[in-house]
């Protein structure tokens, strides 16, 4: 199993897993030349900051102060802004199995008060799995959302609908037409977005629902069962062609489920031609515009306090479990 990670937007470029037969294959989408992620594209692979999805309108308050951030999807404010993380050539250096990577995000960037010092640190298991640790510091109280954005498709190209989801989710944050949360939080049960036995993607993704029209498939924050803080295991996903397995582990409170709707028509990898539903996103966060809702869990980092988040994305096979 091999990664590789760019210096720029700590982009995982490459992600190889065995199939049930021992091969390897690379499961995430992205371009051959590194060159290409400096162009257009749907967060390939990329670190996310500062503050994960989506905030209406651009704007919160922060100690009775409000703050207008980069309005970059619409008018409201999207994965950090119009240069977020993703688009910063990071400090990197590799110790052993590990990449760490380092930035300083100044005072005012894309309208966030503090300066802002980020380390994640990338570490590669002999139990074919993907660590990721988060850690950061401020100068000001600020609100901070961390996450990293690969689309997988356990089978290395085609569709990833007839992949096998299960997300330990009880709970999920319903959206509005901008797919920005509408504050309440509801059960999953009875809903397509149940997921707590595992489901073909595709099984429900056409179903009669207004949540689903708005996102054109799923694109839904998940309320994760477990105590947040803890690592657990929250999801798993089997490709059952290829036999593989990729489950996810996290500290965080939501799972953010992409199904890849609108992916544009783009060549990636060896010629391959991506549009929707290429690939898939589990991104493991704090709710997104949480900074408006007070009845989700808070995002604020004040100076003196370290924010810390671990995300793990374990590999295995159908036939051996291993």
């Amino acid at each position: 199993m091999t990664v590789n990670v760019l210096a720029l937007g700590g982009i995982i470029q490459r992600l190889t897993a065995r199939d049930k037969d021992g091969n390897y294959a690379d499961v995430v989408l992205g371009f051959d030349d590194a060159s290409e992620y400096s162009g257009p594209h749907p967060y390939f692979g990329a670190l996310i900051g500062r503050f994960g999805n989506r905030i209406a309108h651009g704007r919160f308050l922060l100690d009775g102060q409000a703050f207008e951030l980069a309005r970059n999807h619409g008018d409201n404010h999207l994965h950090g802004g119009e240069r977020g993380f993703d688009k910063h050539v990071w400090d990197a250096d590799v110790t052993g199995d590990s990449l760490r990577l380092h930035h300083v995000s100044p005072d005012g960037d894309q309208g966030y008060p503090g300066e802002l010092h980020v380390t994640v640190t990338y570490t590669l298991g002999d139990d074919d799995a993907l660590q990721i640790d988060y850690h950061a510091t401020t100068s000001k109280p600020t609100i901070i959302n961390l996450t990293s954005h690969p689309y997988f498709n356990l089978a290395g190209r085609g569709s990833i609908l007839d992949h096998e989801l299960s997300v330990l989710a009880g709970r999920y944050t319903p959206v509005n037409s901008s797919l920005v949360p509408t504050g309440a939080i509801e059960p999953v049960d009875g809903t397509p977005f149940d997921f707590r036995t595992a489901t073909a993607i595709g099984d429900r993704i056409g179903a009669a629902s207004q949540q689903l029209e708005y996102a054109g498939g799923y694109d839904h924050n998940f309320v994760l069962d477990g105590k947040a803080g803890d690592l657990r295991l929250v999801a798993s996903v089997a490709e059952p062609a290829s036999g593989r397995i990729m489950e996810v582990l996290t500290t965080e409170p939501g799972l953010q489920f992409y199904s890849g709707n609108s992916i544009a028509a783009i060549e990636g990898k060896s010629g391959a031609l991506y549009g929707p539903h290429a690939g898939f996103c589990l991104e493991t966060q704090h709710y997104p515009d949480s900074p408006n809702h007070p009845n989700f869990p808070s995002t604020m980092l004040e100076p003196g306090a370290e924010y810390r988040s671990t995300t793990i994305y374990r590999f295995s096979t159908i036939n051996t479990g291993q």
